[in-house]
């Protein structure tokens, strides 16, 4: 790769983004960034990694997570507001390490807003995975025996829907908008490895 490429992988859960992002850094060689960012952002901060991890991809504060997920706040307005304020230094300070590592070097970058993040960026390639509820749920009981079906397709409900309110808080935009994205793929319908490879052409083609 002549010269440097960002590619951000949006995706709904249990989709295939880490593995897709994973499988596409080897191909580019290049770094992919996923949780990786949580211990970035902690070592630049001087923070405890458990702070980044509590609010990871998460609505902004304890009253946005309840009514996110349907249930009642057990904090009061004072507390909510630091944390409103806490959160969003932290988002914050992510977001510089997100620049940074732009700035200096290709990558893949997984979830995180990066795609708003990076928008002014160049040679941004901006991505979004989504497949059909029987894979994502097939993906995650695999992974999670302990799990049924029916708590299987919860979790995927209540974590995309996690990650859309902080989507939308953060960058003003729905999540789900395939004209926020470069390219939208179903990896349920191509495969993990195809939607790796349909990537691939799509930067190519932008050579």
């Amino acid at each position: 790769m002549d010269k440097k490429i960002i590619v951000t992988i949006c995706r709904e859960f249990c989709s295939g983004g880490k593995e897709v992002g994973s499988k596409l850094a080897n191909k580019l060689d290049c770094e992919c960034y996923d949780k990786k960012l949580i211990s970035l952002a902690a070592k630049e901060s001087g923070f405890k990694e458990a702070l980044f991890e509590d609010v990871d991809e998460k609505p902004t504060n304890s009253f946005l997570y309840s009514i996110a997920m349907g249930t009642p706040s057990t904090t009061g307005l004072f507390f909510q507001n630091n944390d409103f304020l806490t959160n969003d230094k932290l988002f914050g300070i992510q977001s510089e390490v997100i620049k940074k590592i732009a700035n200096q070097k290709s990558a893949v970058i997984v979830g995180r807003c990066s795609d708003y993040i990076l928008r002014d960026e160049k040679n941004l390639i901006k991505v979004y995975l989504r497949a059909d509820e029987e894979f994502r749920i097939k993906r995650l009981l695999e992974t999670n025996k302990d799990l049924d079906k029916k708590h299987a397709q919860n979790l995927l409900y209540k974590t995309d829907k996690k990650r859309g309110h902080y989507y939308s808080y953060y960058t003003g935009r729905d999540w789900n908008t395939a004209s926020n994205y470069d390219l939208v793929i179903n990896t349920s319908k191509v495969g993990i490895d195809n939607a790796v490879d349909l990537i691939l052409n799509y930067i190519n083609s932008m050579n």
